[in-house]
């Protein structure tokens, strides 16, 4: 069953859903409009091969830093990361869409979901368009549908990123 915004903004009066910052205009018909946050982590065009079993220097292939302004290139794949801190229970879970108006500039996000028991901020990649966008912190990017599952998950996520803030870099980098 997909929530709506009477649904959600119940679980966040609960406290079995967790959103920082929060703001009620980032509660939607059927999820929440997440925000843009100031980090980001650019795909450097590079020949060298990147091995997850060694994959030594990860500024061998990315360029990281924080701006409130984010040029997207044309064709550019970037991670960047949402404003919010996300805490789902172990019942709830997400599907993340990039909001229609940013998609009809031709930036595209692949398919994310968040796993029940998830929580941080998002780290989610953004393909570049056609054309160069710029993209500013703090402006309303994501759209995320909560899902209530059937029954409480059995094994709530507990893995690598959670608790994650700012983007994060796949976890074979981290030693």
């Amino acid at each position: 069953m997909i929530l709506s915004d009477r649904d959600i903004l119940t679980l966040i009066k609960a406290g079995d859903i967790l959103i920082e910052p929060f703001d009620v205009e980032i509660v939607r018909e059927n999820g929440l409009d997440l925000r843009l946050g100031r980090g980001y982590c650019r795909f450097k065009p590079v020949d060298k091969i990147l091995d997850p079993k060694s994959p030594g220097d990860p500024q061998d292939f990315y360029e990281c830093g924080e701006s409130e302004e984010i040029i997207v290139r044309p064709k550019e794949h970037l991670l960047l990361h949402t404003l919010e801190y996300v805490k789902l229970p172990d019942y709830i879970a997400g599907l993340v869409n990039l909001r229609s108006t940013w998609a009809r500039t031709g930036i595209y996000v692949p398919s994310t979901a968040v796993d029940a028991g998830f929580e941080g901020q998002l780290t989610i990649e953004v393909i570049g368009s056609s054309f160069p966008v710029k993209l500013y912190s703090g402006d309303r990017f994501l759209h995320l549908v909560l899902v209530k599952l059937g029954t409480p998950s059995a094994k709530p996520y507990r893995g690598e990123y959670q608790g994650q803030r700012g983007v994060r870099l796949p976890k074979f980098f981290v030693s």
